[in-house]
This record gives C-alpha cells, sequence and structure tokens, in this order.
C-alpha cells in the first residue's frame, strides 16, 4: 500500500532537516502566513497548541493527503519570548535567558488523509549558563538569532550556553521526532525502523 501524499506547512529549514533523520521527505512544503501574536492572558503551550492548530487549517489540502505543522514557544514563566527581529529584542531575550531556566514548547498538529486532526505538544527545560558580556556580544554579532523563537539556536552556537536540558532535544530544535513519528504511523507512515 502506497503511502499518503506529505505536506509540511513550516518554511522551517531545520523541521525539513529533522523530519529527514526519520526518513521522511514532505512532497509539498508551504509556509502559512497566520497571526502570532498571543492572546491575552494565553499561556505559552495554549499558544504553541494554537498555532499549530491554525498553520494546519490554513493550507487546503486534496482528499488522502496529510499535513504536518508545528510551531514552537520559548517561555520564561508565563512570559513569552519573541522570534527575535531586532538586535535589541535578541538581547533583551538573552539577557532574560542568561542563568536561569526556560521552557521550550513545541506543538505538532497532523491531518490525516481522512481529515482527522491529531496533536502532541513536546515540553522541554532548557537552563542557560550566566552569560558574559562577550559571550552575549558575540552570539548577536553571528545574527544567528534572527527570527528564532527566544533568539537563540540549540542546535548552533547558542549550544555552549546550554549547562541543562530535560526534555526533547529536537522539540527544542523545533520538531519533536518521536511524537512526529508516532502521528505519522497513525496516518498510515510505513517509516524506517
Amino acid at each position: 500500500m502506497a503511502r499518503p501524499r506529505l505536506v509540511l506547512a513550516s518554511a522551517s529549514p531545520r523541521r525539513l532537516t529533522l523530519l529527514a533523520q526519520i526518513g521522511v521527505t514532505p512532497d509539498a512544503v508551504f509556509s502559512p502566513e497566520i497571526d502570532e501574536t498571543p492572546g491575552r492572558d494565553e499561556t505559552p503551550r495554549a499558544l504553541a497548541q494554537r498555532l499549530a492548530r491554525e498553520k494546519a487549517a490554513s493550507v487546503k489540502l486534496d482528499p488522502g493527503t496529510c499535513l504536518l505543522a508545528a510551531d514552537t514557544v520559548v517561555a520564561a514563566g508565563r512570559r513569552v519570548l519573541p522570534k527575535a527581529g531586532t538586535e535589541a529584542e535578541a538581547r533583551a531575550c538573552l539577557d532574560l535567558l542568561s542563568g536561569r531556566r526556560h521552557r521550550v514548547l513545541t506543538a505538532i498538529a497532523l491531518i490525516d488523509g481522512a481529515g482527522q486532526r491529531r496533536e502532541r505538544l513536546s515540553e522541554s527545560v532548557v537552563a542557560f549558563n550566566r552569560l558574559t558580556t562577550l559571550q552575549r556580544d558575540a552570539y548577536l554579532a553571528s545574527g544567528e538569532w534572527r527570527g528564532k523563537a527566544g533568539a537563540y539556536a540549540i542546535q548552533g552556537l547558542a549550544a555552549s550556553f546550554v549547562r541543562f536540558l530535560s526534555g526533547s532535544y529536537s522539540g527544542a530544535v523545533g520538531l519533536p521526532l518521536f511524537e512526529t513519528a508516532q502521528l505519522l504511523r497513525s496516518a498510515g507512515w510505513a517509516l524506517p525502523p
């Protein structure tokens, strides 16, 4: 039996790389345009789940096609950190995360070929060492923070800041592979062993 067609609703090259790691190549990739502004009193967990759902709902599917969508939120307590667009935003995020624990929540939504939606949420706890001015300034100069939730990429240069990680590393990168594989299998995908 042929596997269902798969559409990835994400512009993230990291998610494509992570999917390839488990032997999955989407048939198509779309970049959904949705408003990612947190709602009033919306928790980080609820925000990640809502954004994954909205990304999934924003793509029109042909019958029999599966769609995978995800969203990652970095939170310090109940505070949602932005996807840094300016150096000032990135500096504020790094200053807030320096020397403390925070959560990385990645929600995934899969719509199977019959139109049924399945969801999972991965929550990881990450702790940064206390950043020196030199470390922070060098990271800002790298530009790696641009467009990243919480202004860092755990799989990049910021890996040297991480003194503790509990949870899913791939979830902290942007797509929890265990949960993704489980959802794909439930939708009829035969993944490599």
